[in-house]
């Protein structure tokens, strides 16, 4: 798989680690330690995912993928030496498509860069799947409008969207949007809810009066084509 890499990390056996390991799939991996660096890096383009540090000598990844996010929706996961939870979530709700704690195996990092990729690179679905009257589906251009209006979607947020929208009814598993949206079978199945959480919002602010997205206990999501349901 050829894939141009951006990597931010400041610990120099890791990077060396995680650029061996991507050089033995085929993928070319840039590597910086700054977010300095990475910024003028990832504004100059041409990179199909960036790998983020969490702590970097002169700021942080969070901040990082929220500027990045600004003029960027290339894929982004985080590389962090803190596991809790809550960090994992705060990753997730600021367009992170994976997270990735520290101590890592180099080959479990690239299973889920290739995951992410194949997965951005699959067959578009038809733009007439999308639910009439309510959603919209824009496949060249990636994008999602709900009441003619655009969303502001993550790209796990677009491809979870995407895949319910693709099947209107259909009770998706978490398992199955994780895989919707690239994320790995390590990732927290919980993150499935953190983006539904953030579709929802979205959802909410373009079309106040429905709430398309229903929750089958103990069984996962769907997307339903009878609007008049509230909030």
């Amino acid at each position: 798989m050829t894939a141009a890499i951006l990597l931010v990390e400041d610990d120099r056996p890791i990077a060396e680690n995680v650029i061996l390991a991507l050089a033995r799939e085929g993928m070319h991996c840039h590597h910086v330690s700054l977010v300095s660096e990475a910024l003028a890096r990832l504004r100059a383009g041409g990179f199909d995912l960036a790998i983020l540090d969490v702590g970097l000598p002169d700021g942080n990844g969070f901040d990082l993928c929220r500027a990045l996010r600004g003029f960027s929706d290339i894929p982004v996961i985080f590389l962090t030496a803190r596991a809790d939870e809550i960090d994992r979530v705060v990753g997730l709700e600021i367009g992170a498509d994976d997270y990735v704690a520290k101590p890592f195996s180099p080959r479990e990092l690239v299973a889920r860069v290739k995951a992410i990729l194949r997965r951005g690179r699959a067959v578009a679905l038809p733009a007439e799947a999308a639910t009439p009257g309510l959603l919209a589906l824009d496949d060249e251009r990636a994008r999602i409008t709900c009441r003619g209006r655009p969303l502001d979607l993550s790209r796990a947020e677009y491809l979870i969207l995407k895949a319910m929208a693709s099947r209107p009814e259909k009770v998706f598993s978490r398992a199955e949007l994780m895989d919707a949206a690239g994320l790995a079978e390590a990732s927290l199945e919980r993150s499935v809810d953190t983006h539904i959480k953030a579709l929802r919002a979205k959802l909410a602010a373009a079309a106040p009066e429905v709430d398309p997205i229903r929750t089958h206990r103990g069984l996962g999501y769907s997307l339903s084509v009878e609007h008049d349901h509230p909030l």
